[in-house]
């Protein structure tokens, strides 16, 4: 890099620390960030509530259990070299 390259990334980074610096002492950038971090905390808490029966919750459970099978079965018939409901005594 040549020094006049090296001077103009300088003096975009400058910018740019600027601008961070004067949004950040800008009053209702922080009220709007403090209110994004409430809403997202409510959202987290509502996500993590287990709840009985059909919910979003347990199909995601659910569903990550099935993929964990299904790679299991896939594991056993490229180890054992046989398919599954041989090697399980099904057939």
């Amino acid at each position: 890099m040549n020094s006049k390259e090296e001077q103009t990334n300088s003096e975009i980074t400058n910018l740019e620390n600027e601008s961070l610096i004067k949004q950040q002492n800008d009053p209702d950038c922080i009220k709007e960030q403090i209110g994004d971090n409430k809403l997202d905390e409510k959202s987290i808490e509502i996500k993590d509530q287990y709840k009985f029966g059909w919910s979003s919750y347990s199909e995601i459970t659910n569903g990550r259990f099935a993929m964990i099978g299904f790679l299991a079965i896939i594991l056993i018939e490229l180890f054992s070299r046989e398919s599954f409901l041989k090697w399980a005594g099904i057939l």
